[in-house]
């Protein structure tokens, strides 16, 4: 899709929404089970033509715990996170808290959002990023405006039991408080969120080029993933503009894979076949923002400092029954990554709108050491060269951006971002090399609110993407076979990015939000030929994306189903890319360019009780490389059922079956004897494993 035509679809699609029936946007809500609608703004809040006020009362059928309960149950509202961008930069979520941008990096939004008591919840407010102070902010926004007025605390834990080939996980929990006193407010949090236990198990075929099988594998393999966080952070926000914020966190992460199979084959002695994989770490992270008036306007100063120790070993044992001895490879590294970065904002009025200065440092490094060994007769691993494994890559970047932002009429607003960043990337090792560049940055947006149940915004911006610094580096993939060498020519993707974003209410019956996206992307980040028959991530000169992502929400109370809701997600993304190998035009590798999603809830009236289900589809192009595709899903749909009961001694107890259509764990690769397309067919492998059901279970409660 060309910018041209994004406009002209745009205009379209606006003459369609506007000119939806009135009497959608005029049916009542009533009763304890209506969905949350919008309460009238609160004094001194601009006109419900820009904002929309949610209070604690409309979320009241879902007996909310925490803010993300909240957040979750706005019609038409998606929770976007911050893009991994470099730096802090501009603000790219879509959530924002007490009016003002997350100012760490290691949270995502869910966790910050659950860890906000509803009671301390005031109200969330819903508006489009344009309209706000906030440089880089664009579409639909939730503000969320909380206080903790005293001591409370909140806690949940999540078991899950699978059917088939893994452990039992019973560790997922979670607990936090927050509390205030005088002008300090404080929170502190223990969470293993992230905790997860995976597993299948099931044939594998290999066939030669003629299509005879020339090998059958069985295989069972589980995963064990444990991250244990401790974070805390204090806020000083006395009267008047000054606010002093400092946090951080440090976790551990236990991160181990297990696989057993056997391979048989027509001329071949059985074998068992064993992988291992342990990618234990640690990390932390500190962060701090001291905000206060100078002259006309404030100023707003943010440091932030963090560190992973990221430890990773493969080791691959093959083992006949013939009695010859056993061939194994191992793969490992040590990986240290530290960021710091410091920031400086500041914000006044002038010429009737809001602007902002802002200047960046950040540095980036990793210091990284690898090997590679082979077992012997003896059954001892002996190290082998690995040249490009070990090596350190460091980056100094330095931004400055300018914005302003205001109202061109009561219904249209606009910012415009605009400035650059200098940046110095150094490789030690092999072939060690230092780089400069200056790339332009910014943004320009629109957006306009014709009327309180529609609006549109636009936008232009120039994104640099963050690299990672692993992928300069050589890696092998012993499981399949693999290796990059290293790349000390890798550059960062950048692109121009256009989006719109339309949204209409349906006042009672609920609504949809269209997001069109397209991209013209340069220095695109893929495996790309290094030598004469090696690979290594690097970049494609040129690349294009088009995207539609479709989400709604509808409330069928006025149809007389009280409590019944439907949400709704449809994503098609289109890519285009000249491959490096053979020259022809492909998609990204490796993409989800179809998804689609239903949700059902009915919160059943005058009863704790509720129920629903839900089904997601997905599919996704194969990943591509020298001399292979690799077509690698779980799917194609996932579906599952729950029931929940809100009030079991103040306790919300959840019961949930996953995967009830038999989601199974597939690939689909071919392999050839050199650049796939140009030379003959070494193998092709068809998998098919069985994941079985998935049993969850949580309590969350209060104190």
């Amino acid at each position: 899709m060309r910018p041209v035509s994004l406009v002209t679809s745009l205009a379209a699609l606006s003459a369609v929404l506007s000119l939806s029936p009135a009497a959608a946007q005029e049916v009542p809500a009533s009763g304890d089970t209506s969905p949350p609608a919008p309460t009238e703004a609160p004094a001194g809040a601009v006109s419900s033509a820009a904002r929309q006020v949610y209070a604690p009362a409309d979320f009241a059928r879902y007996a909310p715990k925490n803010a993300y309960d909240m957040l979750n149950q706005v019609p038409g509202f998606q929770i976007r996170d911050n893009e991994e961008l470099r730096g802090l930069g501009q603000a790219t979520g879509n959530v924002l808290f007490n009016g003002e941008r997350p100012s760490n990096k290691a949270d995502d939004m869910y966790t910050q959002l659950s860890r906000i008591p509803a009671g301390n919840v005031e109200r969330i407010e819903i508006v489009d990023g344009a309209t706000l102070d906030i440089p880089g902010l664009s579409g639909q926004v939730a503000n969320i405006v909380y206080r903790a007025d005293g001591f409370s605390g909140q806690f949940s834990w999540r078991p899950e039991f699978r059917a088939h080939y893994t452990d039992p996980l019973l560790t997922r929990a979670d607990v936090s408080v927050r509390g205030r006193t005088g002008d300090i407010e404080y929170e502190v949090a223990l969470s293993n969120d992230d905790s997860a236990r995976s597993g299948a198990g099931g044939p594998t075929l290999i066939y030669d080029e003629t299509g005879h099988i020339t090998e059958r594998r069985n295989d069972i393999w589980n995963t064990h993933f444990d991250t244990p966080k401790l974070s805390g952070r204090i806020t000083w926000d006395p009267a008047g503009d000054t606010v002093v914020s400092l946090g951080g966190h440090y976790q551990r992460k236990y991160d181990r894979y297990y696989e057993d199979g056997t391979r048989t084959g027509p001329g071949l002695s059985d074998r068992l076949r064993t992988v291992r994989e342990n990618a234990d770490s640690w990390n932390y992270e500190f962060s701090g923002d001291y905000q206060f008036g100078l002259g006309p306007g404030k100023l707003k100063l943010i440091g932030l400092r963090r560190f992973s120790h990221e430890p990773y070993r493969q080791e691959i044992v093959t083992t006949p029954d013939d009695g010859t001895p056993a061939t194994g490879d191992r793969f490992a590294q040590t990986g240290d990554i530290g960021e710091t970065i410091a920031r400086g904002e500041y914000q006044w009025k002038m010429f009737g709108g809001d602007w902002q200065l802002s200047g960046e440092g950040a540095f980036n490094t990793l210091g990284n050491v690898a090997s590679i060994a082979v077992l012997d007769e003896d059954g001892v691993f002996v190290d082998q060269p690995f040249e490009g494994g070990t090596g350190g890559v460091s980056e100094d970047r330095y931004e400055g951006l300018l914005s302003f932002g205001r109202k061109l009429t009561d219904k249209l607003n606009f910012q415009i971002v605009a400035g650059a960043e200098h940046s110095t990337i150094t490789q030690t090792g092999i072939d060690g090399l230092r780089r400069t560049f200056f790339r332009p940055k910014g943004s320009i947006s629109l957006a306009w609110t014709p009327s309180a149940d529609f609006d549109v915004s636009v936008k232009v911006r120039r994104r640099v993407l963050q690299l990672s610094f692993y992928d300069f580096l050589a890696r092998a993939f012993l499981n399949d076979g693999n290796q990059n060498e290293s790349n000390n020519e890798l550059r960062p993707q950048q692109d121009w990015t256009y989006e719109a974003e339309i949204n209409k209410k349906f006042g009672a019956w609920g609504s949809t939000k269209l997001l069109l996206i397209h991209r013209d992307v340069e220095d695109r980040v893929d495996v790309i030929p290094m030598g004469e028959d090696g690979e290594a991530v690097g970049n494609i000169a040129k690349a294009k994306v088009d995207a539609i992502d479709w989400t709604s929400t509808i409330n069928l109370d006025p149809a007389g189903l009280k409590g019944v809701k439907l949400d709704t997600r449809v994503l098609f993304q289109k890519t285009s890319l000249r491959d490096p190998f053979t020259g022809e035009k492909r998609e990204y590798s490796g993409l989800n360019d179809t998804f689609v999603s239903l949700g059902l809830r009915h919160d059943i009236a005058g009863s704790n009780w509720a129920w629903g289900g839900n089904a997601e589809y997905s599919h996704y192009q194969p990943n591509y490389r020298r001399n292979q595709t690799d077509k690698l899903w779980e799917g194609p749909v996932w579906a599952s059922v729950f029931v929940e009961h809100k009030n079991v001694m103040g306790l919300t107890v959840r019961a949930q079956i996953n995967n009830i259509l038999n989601a199974r764990s597939k690939r689909d690769r071919t392999v050839y004897t050199g650049v796939r397309g140009e030379s003959p067919i070494s193998f092709i492998e068809e998998r098919d494993r069985l994941i079985g059901p998935i049993f969850s279970f949580s309590v969350r409660g209060k104190f």
